[in-house]
């Protein structure tokens, strides 16, 4: 049992398990506008946030995490002790971790998430795959972006698969939803920023000194998925098409890699770093 506790750990069948399985989908969540955290990093991010209603937790993993379970409970977290079996049903990995949360959803209006008016935003549109979306939720967080927007039939931020890819990062910034693409797109132009979509056939280049002064400014860098691009109403509505040139004989670049190039281009262009240079060469 917990340490410090002689409750008797809930199974697969208790009340309160079988009410946060129903979150393991999209249904559920939205219905009950909650979704599942697993895993050290993630909760410890979500506790952060203000945002874990309860914590499900195995004996072993609470005397690995005795301290991220004692900062729970100090902030008023229901915090129950559950069996092995009861942590898996909650658990959508290979080797569950025994830890998991209940939190609040973290999406909010598109408007809100562009209020302030902000200078770098990722638009994510019609990204299918979690894992992609998760990560590059992540770049956007790591590269300093003050929102990320999910555009048109864009995979559900709190899908399990794409809170485990994020590493926390879905708790560090603002992200919202919006089911019309271009009307995302729309809004980001009248909040002042400059619409970017990353494809390979742009007729920008990335490194063309041109781009310079348009990833210095205020940008919403719009992302698509490997497949299918972001739609066709997506480059109709952005300002440019940018590409990130191929060297080599490589195909194309995969999302997360071509993500990371372009934030961070931007993040090099407002310090002032020439494309191909570094801070130490100038």
């Amino acid at each position: 049992m917990t340490p410090g506790t002689t409750e008797t750990p809930g199974t697969e069948r208790s009340p309160r398990v079988a009410a946060a399985r129903k979150l393991l989908r999209r249904a559920g969540r939205d219905r009950a506008g909650r979704f599942l955290v697993e895993g050290a990093q993630a909760v410890r991010e979500a506790l952060a946030a203000a945002r874990v209603h309860e914590l499900f937790v195995t004996d072993a993993a609470a005397e690995r995490n005795a301290e991220l379970v004692a900062r729970a409970r100090e902030r008023g977290v229901r915090t129950l002790t559950v069996t092995d079996r009861a942590a898996a049903t909650l658990s959508e990995t290979v080797t569950p971790q025994g830890l998991v949360a209940v939190c609040d959803l973290v999406d909010v209006p598109v408007d809100r998430a562009l209020a302030g008016a902000p200078g770098f935003v990722t638009v994510c549109a019609g990204i299918a795959d979690p894992g992609n979306l998760g990560t590059v939720v992540r770049v956007a967080d790591a590269a300093g972006c003050d929102a990320v927007l999910l555009a048109g039939d864009t995979v559900d931020p709190h899908n399990g698969k794409a809170v485990r890819a994020s590493t926390g990062s879905v708790f560090h910034l603002p992200i919202a939803r919006g089911r019309d693409a271009a009307r995302v797109v729309g809004t980001c132009r009248a909040a002042g920023l400059t619409t970017l979509v990353a494809d390979g056939r742009g007729e920008l280049d990335l490194h063309d000194p041109a781009a310079a002064p348009l990833l210095a400014g205020p940008v919403a860098w719009i992302l698509g998925s490997e497949a299918h691009g972001p739609g066709p109403e997506v480059y109709a509505a952005a300002d440019h098409r940018v590409r990130v040139p191929i060297h080599g004989g490589a195909e194309s670049l995969n999302l997360a890699t071509a993500a990371a190039i372009c934030l961070y281009a931007t993040v090099a262009a407002r310090a002032g770093i020439a494309p191909g240079r570094s801070p130490a060469t100038g």
